[in-house]
């Protein structure tokens, strides 16, 4: 993980987005729009995904992208500033990229209604932008993690608010996406770590 930052093949983020439903996927599609800077044709790909409900108004998102030439972080940074994303670059931080990195998250008593699923998504483009698409608007990503790990498929973890009223028809967006996956929402690790 450090040698990919220290020879900048990949840049580290904390960018904070509203608390909001649809923002996340707001900003992922800032991510996905991302201009090729430096000349670099190459599609740029998130590395790393980090998050945890933890405020009512802001979301604090710890996030890692490919790049392709030194200098390239603060680019991006005040691209995403552009769109209302203040990200600070973490790219030469060693707490970020030794420790932070491992720790976002734990409980917190914004997580009502929370399922926690472990997904196995496709390692191509518009992967996550088809999941988030087919969400309903009323529910609400509560956490977050992904990190590349150079396969052809990516381990998800997602916890998602969905109010009981609606568990049927989660049911049905699960089997509509077609993602494998797995309901942790009882593991009694998420119990002891995460869950209030």
């Amino acid at each position: 993980e450090r040698a990919q930052v220290g020879e900048e093949r990949e840049a580290l983020f904390a960018v904070t987005i509203p608390e909001e439903r649809g923002s996340f996927k707001r900003f992922c599609s800032v991510l996905g729009d991302l201009p090729a800077f430096g000349g670099s044709q190459a599609p740029r790909s998130i590395t790393e995904f980090n998050y945890r409900i933890s405020d009512a108004k802001q979301a604090h998102v710890f996030v890692g992208l490919t790049t392709s030439a030194p200098g390239q972080s603060a680019k991006i940074a005040a691209h995403l500033g552009k769109h209302g994303f203040e990200a600070l670059d973490l790219t030469h931080d060693d707490l970020a990229q030794e420790h932070i990195r491992h720790m976002v998250g734990g409980r917190t008593e914004l997580a009502q209604d929370e399922r926690l699923l472990r997904f196995v998504f496709p390692e191509k483009p518009g992967a996550l932008m088809k999941f988030l698409s087919a969400m309903r608007a009323g529910w609400n990503i509560s956490l977050f993690h992904y990190r590349n790990q150079g396969a052809d498929y990516g381990r998800i973890l997602v916890g998602l608010q969905v109010p009981p009223k609606d568990h049927a028809s989660f049911d049905n967006f699960l089997q509509a996406v077609g993602y494998p996956h797995v309901d942790e929402t009882e593991n009694r690790v998420y119990k002891l770590f995460l869950r209030q």
